[in-house]
């Protein structure tokens, strides 16, 4: 909404199940429909209702077939269920036969292929392709066009406005994994900076997310200086660390400057340096959840000469710190922020912001502990076993313990949770509500969770699912109340035996907290629809 608001358009990308690099051109994603329906479809869904002007359609097969010819996919879901009416558009190459893709509902093959013409051709003459059907691909295209030609793109920040908002954007998004005796903020001392990345932290990710940037952002030895009182010293070692090639530069400088620090900010991560390859990027997937070697020594060996330890990780997914998550007082993590990560940064370690992101995903304690380890398929199938038990709800319904929980994130402040109120408007219709109070002297920001069990189910469903959060800023000693409308869909799974989503009667619980594994507030309602309606004893 934001983009197209200015007047270019948006891609909404890959439909679907695109949820892994290892052999994408080829290997089937084999998942269940009820796993895609409750799962991978609805993102899509959801985007959809900002009307997207293309919907580009992922490399991959789906259980057989290609995403470019499936038709149920592409024009009985996406353009008959969820009302898509822009331009469905191929990945790059990810078309393998013209007129098969074309009657599954692609309207444009990128790139220009010369090979589709004549391919388009002998399927309209054998009748395979009827006139309708290039008439519908043709008019998406000829509308895709006008709106182009047509749109009146809009310029309404300056530079520096935008740059900015970047700073604001990468402040909200920041979390705060660990602070150990309230070592952050930091207000006074002798600060060592240490890390390749704490002076070249880069954009983003590997590959087509690594986004240029005219802004160069300044190491974060001088944008903690500049935040700091007078009296405290901050500098960067001139130690160099290698994050990709193994091997780190004066690492005894770094260790005796750490020594006679009061505080040693470590940045981490999984980030491109530059001419090198990310951990994280286009065409490969992560083959380990751990940091390299050298950076885990770094950590280690630092500890054992500093015991305040802040670790800055640079990362965009998890990580797996156990090797050395003890040892450390404080751990922040900046993910790919953009151009404002530094700024960000800086402000968050010295409390000129309090940090307020929480996880968007659990933080495991190891590789073998996710639901697909090292498995990546066999070249042909990548079986989606898990089902509906993805993420947090894999964690949670298997009873695993974590290193950090899905939703977790700290503050420099602390908060109350009270009077959960569930005010039924229908038998699937429910508004909850409850109060957060900040109960510290520091203004800041929660993001409450609502998550909804389904308690007797005669199907496999998790332990809790995500039903809604809000992010709320509170003045020191503030109170608000926070509230959310339930409907049938927060209820419902999707039966396939029926083919549509569908609520069993019986009890339900609400719980309200600060992450998946931190619930603050908790509630009941029981849900009784007509007998003709249910297909189990409940």
């Amino acid at each position: 909404e934001g983009v197209q608001s200015k007047g270019v358009g948006t891609s909404l990308k890959h439909y679907c199940a695109n949820n892994r690099e290892y052999d994408h051109l080829y290997q089937s994603s084999e998942v269940d429909e009820r796993t895609l329906r409750e799962i991978y479809l609805p993102a899509f869904e959801k985007a959809l209702e900002a009307k997207p002007w293309t919907v580009m359609c992922a490399y991959n097969l789906i259980n057989g077939v290609y995403a470019s010819e499936h038709k149920k996919l592409m024009l009985d879901v996406l353009r008959g269920e969820f009302g898509f009416d822009g331009l469905l558009m191929s990945d790059w190459r990810a078309v393998h036969q013209s007129a098969r893709a074309a009657k599954a509902g692609i309207d444009l093959e990128m790139p220009y292929r010369p090979e589709a013409y004549g391919e388009l051709l002998a399927a309209y003459e054998s009748g395979f392709l009827t006139m309708e059907e290039i008439d519908a691909r043709v008019q998406n295209a000829l509308n895709l066009m006008e709106k182009v030609v047509t749109a009146k793109k809009t310029v309404t920040t300056t530079k520096a406005e935008r740059h900015d908002n970047a700073v604001k954007i990468a402040r909200e998004g920041m979390v705060l994994l660990k602070n150990e005796g309230n070592l952050l903020p930091l207000r006074e001392g002798n600060i060592l900076v240490a890390g390749d990345l704490a002076k070249n932290p880069g954009m983003g990710g590997g590959g087509s997310s690594r986004v240029q940037s005219a802004y160069k952002q300044r190491p974060l030895a001088e944008e903690l200086a500049a935040r700091l009182p007078e009296g405290c010293s901050v500098r960067h070692t001139e130690s160099t660390l290698f994050n990709h090639l193994y091997r780190v530069k004066n690492a005894k400088t770094l260790y005796r400057d750490a020594y006679d620090a009061d505080t040693v900010v470590l940045c981490v991560g999984t980030l491109c340096i530059e001419g090198d390859r990310s951990v994280e990027g286009e065409g490969y997937d992560r083959t380990t959840l751990r940091l390299t070697p050298t950076q885990e020594d770094i950590i280690l060996n630092t500890a054992k000469v500093n015991k305040n330890v802040v670790v800055v990780l640079y990362a965009g997914s998890a990580v797996d710190m156990s090797p050395w998550i003890d040892k450390v007082s404080a751990v922040v993590l900046a993910g790919f922020a953009g151009e404002g990560c530094q700024e960000a940064v800086a402000d968050v370690l010295t409390g000129k912001c309090c940090p307020s992101g929480k996880l968007a995903e659990t933080y495991p304690l190891c590789l073998e502990d996710t639901p697909t380890g090292s498995y990546r398929g066999d070249g042909f199938v990548d079986r989606y076993t898990e089902g509906v038990l993805v993420g947090y709800r894999w964690y949670d319904t298997k009873g695993l313990d974590v290193l950090f929980p899905f939703g977790h994130g700290l503050s420099y402040a602390e908060f109350a949770y009270s009077d959960l109120q569930i005010v039924k408007h229908g038998e699937t219709d429910y508004e909850v509500s409850y109060v957060v109070t900040n109960t510290s002297e520091v203004d800041a920001k929660e993001v409450s969770q609502l998550y909804v069990r389904d308690v007797f189910a005669m199907v496999e469903r998790p332990e809790k699912e995500l039903r809604g959060f809000e992010k709320t800023a509170l003045k020191a000693g503030e109170s608000r109340r926070v509230s959310h409308r339930l409907t049938y869909r927060d209820f419902a799974y999707y039966s396939t035996a029926l083919d549509k989503w569908h609520v069993e009667n019986g009890a339900f619980e609400i719980l309200v907290g600060a992450s998946s594994r931190d619930i603050r507030l908790k509630g009941r309602i029981d849900i009784n629809l007509p007998l003709e309606e249910q297909y189990s004893f409940n």
